[in-house]
């Protein structure tokens, strides 16, 4: 079995070190990962300059792209094969709920999803965190099911796990996306040389986190799956929004 694995937090990150060396266990692993960090970068791909594609003396390789990059590039003519599965991550911090719209993690895997390979992105829900083999033996996990039975058609799980030791994870539940509040407000600052600068403030708390969504695994002590569609399609408005136009 062949398994390609990206992240958004760049090749050197600790999460995708433990993923490795838990998954090089059962499959032949190859790395195509950002240069650096690029969380938040969602499904961008680079479409106004040419990408470089770099080996690191470990053999990983990493780009100066996007998470998404990486995963096209590979799949789509950098590699002389196609990978079984993708699997991205482990992301330093979690991806729970609205988090999977900005997440690079998630649209690492979602690229392969794209181009028919399913994928599985992981994370783990603390920063900073110290339990990455934890998140690497749940994402073995999934691969030796997946090996074992593997689905009908190309899925996308979003996992999330609970910054904890092994042995106090209560378990696994599948689960459906809940939804932060409204994001904190800009954070304005002046400078020394008096001009303003804006950054963006913190996520918003979990507003939708009851038992059957992912806020609620996480704070029950389980880790987390939800699979994950590409179609934003609203079917129920189709309807209304046809009359609306009518």
């Amino acid at each position: 079995m062949k398994i390609l694995v990206s992240n958004d937090d760049g090749y050197q990150a600790p999460g995708i070190i433990a993923l490795v060396e838990a998954l090089k266990t059962v499959a032949d692993i190859t790395v195509v990962a950002p240069a650096r960090d690029r969380s938040a970068t969602s499904n961008s791909i680079t479409v106004d300059r040419a990408l470089r594609i770099e080996r690191a003396a470990n053999g990983f390789y990493f780009v100066d792209g996007t998470p998404a990059d990486c995963v096209h590039v590979a799949v789509t003519g950098f590699l002389d094969f196609r990978p079984d599965l993708i699997v991205s991550g482990i992301n330093h911090g979690s991806n729970l709920g609205d988090d999977t719209i900005y997440s690079g993690t998630v649209a690492a895997a979602m690229e392969g999803l794209l181009l028919g390979i399913p994928g599985i992105a992981v994370s783990l829900t603390a920063k900073p965190a110290a339990h990455f083999e934890t998140a690497a033996q749940v994402a073995l996990s999934l691969v030796k099911r997946f090996q074992a039975k593997r689905p009908v058609a190309p899925w996308l799980l979003n996992v999330n796990v609970p910054d904890v030791a092994h042995e106090q994870l209560r378990g696994v539940r599948t689960v459906r996306l809940g939804k932060r509040h409204q994001a904190e407000p800009v954070v304005k600052t002046i400078r020394p040389d008096g001009e303003i600068e804006w950054r963006v403030g913190p996520v918003g708390a979990a507003a939708d986190a009851g038992q059957d969504t992912d806020f609620g695994a996480i704070a029950a002590g389980y880790a987390s799956v939800t699979p994950l569609s590409v179609d934003l399609t609203q079917f129920d408005q189709l309807r209304s929004v046809s009359g609306w136009l009518a």
